[in-house]
Order: structure tokens, then sequence, then C-alpha cells
């Protein structure tokens, strides 16, 4: 709904247009006399935000410290422990606002229709792919300002949602310094990260889950509905266009992401792939580099990650309902699956499993999963941890060696890989007849979540049309961002310093002392 002194705002949603979808969150700022807070929904809500901060640090930051040598321990958790925190901020003074508030509807001021290349950025809206800055040092927001949820009439606390996606912002650019790793500058990390929860993140984070909210939408379905005449229908009918406009691109056509599949794991996936082809090898790579240095890092770190990953997605509900727990048993499942396929595959062509290759294939089921998990059923989530954990296996043990890239940490093989999988995945097991809970309509039956049509084709081609725009926005402005780094402070150490480890020549300490 919309304040009488507040903007419209949304968090993470999925596919609006005439067909919406339920999934990870949306919302326009709720009136103070509206809806109450329900206390069990704000509990789990923070306490899914604390579960995100966890996979990030110590999570991520020891699965990744323990696949590095040890000279760059204290490096790499350096790199995710200051990236938590520098996002943390700037999340609070624009990044907020940035991807969860109503951006500009004026035209992009381009004139090149005809152009074979270009011409679709005429008509294009500002507010497809950038919020405002209604929000910016949280302005506005007090104690007692509440955010909708998916559900008609019902709210949560905006401080809770803020920080709750605060915690998505953070460890997604964390996410790309293993692709990175041991052979990037501290000083150029942060800068590089700075630029890219900016430029990228943000925009994208806009593009796919802002929209107006499902009461700002039924509310103007039933003014549609209630309207007395054709004149009142045509006013209505107008205003009900804008409401259905007022969301990120890919939000109107409809792309379903229900906690981050593109936003979050193709988005960093192809950050990572393209910073590892500008910074180049590593010293040695691959032939002199040592295995490892604590694969009981690694699974402590994974092992930290499946259990954040609950508050992630079946946070990503906003409610503590039946789709929170069907996201939480697909969350589950899906890991279990892609653990053992990536198990049985390396099993298979490699002779033996390995631990670190089993908590790898948990990883690329929490990936997976995370665009699907509340939209699919059980089944279909251990279908789909399944193929993730072997295909992801695959790219990490056989096309990465093929053409010689290196993707320290293999974050392009199991993030970009696993989300695209993911992703596109979402698309057919939402299906009802697999299994899954099929798209929900806001606007057939106003104030209420109706079931919506679907058309797998449809779905399928909309997903990958998400898939491929999160790639080239990311890849592209990964590319510029790093170059522009490059020239202002340089990207790699010297050889020397790359040789004694960035322990000591970035940090000037020892993770490990005798």
């Amino acid at each position: 709904m919309k304040s009488r002194f507040l903007p419209r705002i949304a968090p993470k949603a999925i596919g609006l247009g005439l067909l919406m979808a339920a999934g990870a969150a949306g919302m326009a700022f709720a009136d103070a006399a509206g809806p109450v807070v329900n206390k069990g929904d704000n509990a789990w809500m923070l306490t899914s935000s604390a579960l995100v901060l966890m996979m990030s640090i110590p999570g991520l930051a020891l699965f990744y410290g323990g696949m590095v040598r040890t000279k760059n321990m204290a490096s790499m958790l350096s790199q995710v422990f200051a990236i938590v925190a520098m996002v943390g901020v700037v999340w609070c003074l624009y990044g907020y606002s940035m991807a969860f508030t109503e951006g500009s509807h004026e035209l992009v001021p381009f004139a090149g229709g005809d152009h074979p290349w270009l011409g679709f950025l005429e008509g294009y809206q500002w507010n497809n792919l950038v919020g405002g800055f209604d929000r910016a040092f949280l302005k506005g927001i007090t104690p007692d300002s509440n955010v909708p949820t998916f559900s008609n009439g019902v709210v949560i606390p905006e401080y809770t949602y803020m920080v709750f996606q605060m915690t998505f912002a953070m460890i997604t650019p964390a996410l790309i310094v293993g692709s990175l790793a041991e052979r990037m500058k501290f000083s150029a990390v942060f800068v590089f990260i700075l630029l890219w929860v900016t430029f990228i993140y943000f925009p994208i984070a806009h593009g796919v889950w802002y929209w107006a909210g499902p009461d700002a939408i039924g509310d103007a379905a039933k003014a549609l509905a209630d309207a007395p005449d054709d004149a009142a229908k045509a006013a209505a009918q107008t205003n009900l266009d804008a409401v259905l406009n007022n969301a990120g691109y890919f939000n109107k056509l409809g792309a379903l992401d229900f906690a981050g599949g593109t936003v979050v794991h193709i988005n960093s996936g192809i950050a990572g792939f393209v910073g590892c082809l500008i910074l180049g090898k590593r010293i040695g790579y691959p032939h002199d580099i040592e295995p490892p240095h604590s694969v009981t890092m690694s699974m402590i770190g994974a092992s930290l990650l499946w259990v954040g990953w609950f508050g992630f997605n079946a946070g990503s509900n906003l409610e503590a309902t039946g789709m929170a727990s069907l996201a939480f048993v697909n969350t589950m499942v899906a890991t279990a699956a892609a653990a053992l396929g990536w198990m049985f595959t390396e099993w298979l062509f490699k002779g033996k499993p390995s631990l670190l290759g089993m908590v790898s294939g948990a990883v690329a089921g929490l990936v997976a999963v995370t665009p699907a998990s509340g939209f699919a059923g059980p089944m279909g989530s251990i279908v789909l941890g399944i193929v993730a954990g072997s295909a992801c296996f695959t790219m990490c043990a056989y096309v990465k060696p093929k053409f010689g890239y290196d993707d320290a940490l293999d974050v392009f093989g199991v993030h970009c890989i696993g989300g695209i999988i993911g992703a596109i995945g979402t698309g057919i097991l939402v299906a009802p007849y697999l299994g899954g809970t099929g798209l929900t309509d806001y606007t057939i039956k106003p104030g209420f979540a109706s079931a919506g049509d679907y058309d797998m084709k449809a779905q399928v081609i909309i997903q990958a049309k998400n898939v491929l725009f999160t790639l080239l926005w990311s890849g592209i402005g990964s590319a510029i961002l790093y170059k522009f780094v490059d020239l202002i402070i340089g990207l790699r150490p010297t050889k020397q310093a790359e040789l004694e480890g960035l322990d000591i020549t970035d940090h000037g300490e020892r993770a490990y002392n005798p």
C-alpha cells in the first residue's frame, strides 16, 4: 500500500505484471494505522538476519580460508571481514535506498530506436534498474515503520527488513574474492568491492526484487473492480497499470528468484570469473600451487554456510508460515542431494570421494536451490541438487583445467554455474504438476493471492533472459571496474609480495604463529 507520507518501496520479489509469483519479498511502506506486526514473524526474520550474517563471518571466511595456502589465510579472512563491515555501512548510507525504493520513471535520454543493438533503450525507465534516495541515510525509518510481506495485510518492521537485506548485500561481494584469492592487494579488493556493490549489485537487486507489494496491487485492482462507470474504470485501469509498472524490469517480466540465484550467485560468480581472467594466474599455477592448507577449516565453514542458509532461503519468505517451511525443507534436501551428487561423480571419475568435494557439492546445492527454494517441491529440489552437484564437479574438475583459467576457489564453477542451473530450473520446477507452488496473481481476487496462469516455455524464457542480462551487466561492468581500479592503484601485489604471502605483505601478521 502507499502511505500518505512515504513513497512505495519493495523487498525481494518475483514475477510481477499480470502474473504475480509469491517468493522472496516485496513491499510498499505500510501505514502506521495498518496491520499489526506479528511477533513471531519479526522474531523469525531477526533470527534469519543473524543466520545470514553467520554465513559470511565466520562461515564463508573459514570455507575460503581453509582452501588457500597458510601464508594467505589471514589475508582471506581479512578480505571477507572487511567487505562485510564496509558493505554494512554503505547499505545504510545509500545501498538500501538504491535497491528498494521507487526510482525515477523518467525515460533514459536516448533516441536510438532504430539502432540494431541499442534500440531497446528507447522508452526505458530509470526505475527498471535504479531506485531513488528516499531512504538514503535510513531517512524516515523508525521503530514503528512497517513494510508488507507477500501476504495481503501482513507486515514486518522496516528495520528488520532493512537489516535482513543488508546481510545479502554483505555476502554477495564477499563471494567474489574466492576467484581472486592469493593475488589481489587488499586495497584493490576494498576499492573494487565498494564500486561493485554500487554499480552492479544494487541495480541488479532493484531490477529483480523491487515491486510495489501485494497491498498496493490489491488496492488498485479492487478500485478497478468497484469502478461504477467507464470513465472510472479507465482511470482505475491507468492506476493499476502504474502500480504494476512500479517494479524492477525483470520483476515486471515475471522472473522468479526466491532468494538470490541471479542477484547473488550468478552476479558474484561471473564477476569473479572476469576478475580471475584480468588478474591472470597465480605465480606457479597450476603445478606449483600447494593443496588447501586445512580441509578441516573448509568443512567447518561449509557446515556453517549450510546452517546459515536456512535464514537465507526460508527467511526470504518474510513470514514464519508454511512457505518458510517449504523453503527450509527444500534447502535441506537439495543440499544433501548435491553433496551426494558431487561425491558419487567424483568417486566414479577420480576413484576416491574427497571431503573437500563433498562440502563443495553441498555448497553447489545450496546455490542451485536458492532461487527455487520457495517455488519447487522437495522431490524437484532433490533432482535439482543432484544435477547441480554433478555439473559443478564437472566444471571444476574438467572444464577449468581444460581451459586453464585460475578461478582459485571455484567461485565461477560453483556459484555462477550452480546459479544458472537453479535459475533456469526454477522456471521448470515451479510447475504445479511437478510438485511446485505455481504462480500467484494478486489482481484476480483483490486482497487475496490467487493461482496465476503458468506456461513452462514462457517462464523458462523469462528466466533465461534474467540470467543473460545478469551475466552481461555484471561481467561487462565488473571488467570496467577492475580496469579502473588497476589504473588508479593497481590490482596485483609485486611478485616478491605474492611469493612471500599476503598475510605479511598486506597485513603484517600471520594466521598461524609457531
